[in-house]
Order: structure tokens, then sequence, then C-alpha cells
């Protein structure tokens, strides 16, 4: 062999191996770069639909998820609880989840989709903030169960509608959501804006 051979060989892998080392360095450069166009765990939580598995839910029983950084309750309603919302109609505020900061399926007596037995709500009291209680028998000088504001004693009843003469002002917010099949339902997103 040649000298000049030699050379050649040693030229080609001398090359082929900083080709290859230049292009692992440049996919290692790259990963965290187009990486970092997806949204963070942060921004992902300020706003992100969450989904939720409703089977275990039992009747009566209540759920809590985290939503933009709220509480979101679920909570799956008995036969009783359902028919305990037509009783006190007269002693709301907005019976009819009139006002218009509330979706059009929460303008109803249920105040949920197809008038069912699961309620969706955000945990905040409409006054000053406060996490409500969920007292599914009585609520305080009421003959139904509902929702308890123990800050400044506003309460809601089990559909989340606001009582008369409480400091409250409008009823619980219901945030958007949709049923993905009978077990499952995606809060952030309905079926208005998906």
């Amino acid at each position: 062999m040649k000298q000049n051979d030699v050379n050649q060989s040693r030229r080609r892998f001398l090359v082929g191996a900083t080709s290859v080392v230049g292009a692992v360095g440049a996919v290692g450069a790259a990963v965290p770069f187009v990486a970092s166009w997806n949204p963070s765990a942060k921004a992902k939580a300020a706003g992100a639909p969450v989904k939720v598995d409703i089977s275990k839910l039992q009747p009566g029983q209540q759920m809590t998820v985290e939503w933009r950084g709220k509480p979101v309750w679920l909570v799956r309603r008995t036969p009783e609880m359902m028919a305990s919302l037509k009783a006190d109609v007269d002693n709301l505020a907005d019976p009819g989840s009139e006002r218009p900061e509330q979706p059009a399926y929460a303008q109803n007596n249920m105040r949920s989709i197809q008038e069912g037995e699961v309620i969706v709500l955000v945990g905040i009291c409409t006054h000053l903030g406060c996490s409500p209680q969920y007292l599914p028998e009585v609520l305080p000088g009421e003959a139904t169960g509902g929702f308890y504001c123990p800050c400044h004693g506003s309460k809601f009843d089990l559909a989340g509608r606001v009582f008369k003469g409480v400091p409250a002002p409008k009823n619980l917010q219901v945030p958007p959501h949709m049923y993905i099949d009978d077990t499952s339902l995606i809060v952030g997103v309905d079926e208005e804006s998906a």
C-alpha cells in the first residue's frame, strides 16, 4: 500500500466519523429545541381540558378535580336529590340559570347536560371566592341539602343555584364540559367549542 492510499483511507474515515459525531450533536441540540415548542406543564394546567372517569362515582358522592387552578366538583345525585330540586324553586334567586355567564346546557332545573344526574360545578363561592362545603343531607336553615359557604353563609342547592337573601350574588359556575361516553367526561371543552 502506498502512503497516498493510507492517507486517503484515513481521511475518509475521519470525515465519516466527524460527520456522524456532528449529526448526533445536531440531533441532540434539536430535540430540546423542538421540545420547547410544546406547552409547559404550567401552561397546560392553566387551561388544558381535564378528562375525568366518573365510573366509580357512586350516587350521593362528590369528586373534585382541578381545572385552571380551580376545584371542579362532580356530584352524582340520587333520585331523591334530583326530586328535591323542584321543591325550593321559590327560595332561589336564579332558578332557571338565566344569567348569561352560564352555558346553554345549564339553563334547566338540574343545571346539567340533558338534565342528568351528574352535576359539574366550579367549587368557588360567587361571593368572595371561598370554597363551600358539600352538605348532601340538609343545609343550615333549609329542608334540603346542597352547598354551604362557611365564610359568609351563602347557600346553594344541589344544582348549585343560589338561595335568596344570602351574600352570593349568583349561582355556582358550571364550567364547559362534555361527555365522551357513559363513564367519562372532559372539563374545559364542550360541544359548542369543540
